[in-house]
């Protein structure tokens, strides 16, 4: 039983920062049911190549859209006929929670917005997902994560430095607007249920991309909001701690994290180089941060006379913080990854067994797991309808007929 076995979500949704919400909803129990087009499906769906195809099979799956719907259940419903939107109607009732991330008044146009579906279910806990939010001067524009990246000052922190030749401002390499906002809505909405707990009401909760890409700017906003400083690009260097980047080593590279003077110390007296940590330009990390351009060719140097391995082996022996760079490939054999179980394998309807990215939430009561595989479009269609709404066959069969699901 997860956490929120309790909880049904109805999962109006697609692409991916409302699609990470409902998938960590489900892992942590939720039975969540995701609408989807006839015939199409989410939009990720199509975002390929690669795809997946069983042999034997007509059928193939997106990658794309594995990754974001694992554990949840698959309905096709037309939602701009009327007959849909009765379902939609009929199953709120049955539901604690509805996601949703249409552009702007969209789903009013249908009699779906929350004002009209509390009326239903005065409990409905409703989260709206935009680009930029229900209201202000960009409400009706539509918005993608790596807009968000770019105009919500992420880029402007993210490549190499501006003297670097050739740099230039980079996205970085998942959609992790999209994905912190995800990870909002699931606490926002979690937030929004003990509420609920508390006094019975539910509520609307209004979640932007730009508002969250804006609140993980971190200690690169506050540079700015308190000391008027305006961050730039560094690459992989720190703005407030040296060393803290990639170093190359004899054989490929490093990252070296040093996040205070004592692992200062130990680590130039495992590099043979015990002054350096003596030096008042570099003993303090005050210092290191304002002579980080005399003392980062001299650690280069040093970095480059051993390989990666013989470095990590001296560095994690005296607790001084490094690692190395994997692949992808590298990262999901790892054998602590594979220990915490963060890969898993699981039963898909017509990809037989699959692995899958495992839940990184261990409650020791609830944890969250992966309880079933991304669904197949609309394999839950005929089951929801009959064990949630009591349709008999007969009509089943006539919305099939009729393209409403």
């Amino acid at each position: 039983m997860g956490a929120l076995s309790h909880i049904r979500v109805l999962d109006l949704t697609r692409v991916l920062a409302g699609p990470w919400c409902t998938q960590m909803l489900a892992d942590l129990g939720a039975d969540v049911i995701k609408v989807e087009r006839p015939g199409s499906g989410d939009d990720t769906r199509q975002w390929g190549p690669p795809f997946i195809c069983p042999d034997g099979s007509g059928s193939e799956e997106s990658p794309y859209f594995l990754a974001t719907n694992r554990g949840k259940r698959s309905i096709t419903l037309n939602l701009s006929d009327p007959r849909g939107q009765r379902v939609i109607n009929e199953l709120v009732p049955h539901c604690d929670v509805l996601v949703e991330n249409f552009k702007v008044g969209a789903l009013a146009r249908y009699g779906l917005d929350y004002e009209t579906l509390k009326q239903l279910n005065p409990k409905l806990v409703y989260c709206s997902i935009t680009g930029f939010g229900q209201d202000g001067p960009y409400a009706e524009r539509a918005g993608y994560d790596f807009m968000m990246q770019g105009m919500g000052g992420l880029m402007s922190v993210t490549g190499e430095a501006q003297d670097v030749a050739g740099a230039n401002p980079q996205k970085v390499g998942v959609a992790i607007a999209d994905i912190v906002t995800g990870l909002y809505c699931a606490s926002a909405i979690q937030a929004a249920l003990i509420y609920r707990n508390q006094t019975g009401q539910g509520q609307y909760i209004d979640m932007a991309l730009l508002d969250c890409q804006v609140a993980i700017l971190a200690n690169q906003a506050m540079t700015y909001l308190a000391a008027g400083e305006t961050p730039v690009r560094m690459g992989n260097a720190h703005p407030n701690i040296v060393p803290y980047q990639v170093f190359e080593t004899k054989d490929s590279h490093i990252i070296l994290a040093v996040g205070n003077d004592g692992q200062f110390r130990r680590f130039c007296e495992l590099a043979g180089q015990p002054q350096l940590a003596e030096d008042p330009r570099f003993s303090a990390n005050r210092d290191r941060v304002q002579n980080r351009r005399e003392l980062v060719p001299v650690l280069s140097s040093l970095m480059k006379t051993r390989d990666t391995g013989e470095w990590l082996a001296l560095l994690e022996s005296e607790g001084i913080p490094c690692g190395r760079i994997n692949r992808i490939d590298e990262t999901l054999n790892d054998p602590q990854v594979l220990h915490r179980q963060m890969r898993v394998s699981a039963q898909h309807n017509s990809l037989g067994a699959m692995d899958l990215l495992g839940s990184p939430l261990k409650l020791s009561a609830t944890p969250g797991e992966v309880r079933r595989a991304p669904p197949v479009l609309g394999e839950d269609t005929d089951t929801v309808l009959r064990d949630v709404l009591g349709y008999p066959e007969k009509t089943i069969s006539a919305l099939h007929d009729d393209g409403v699901v």
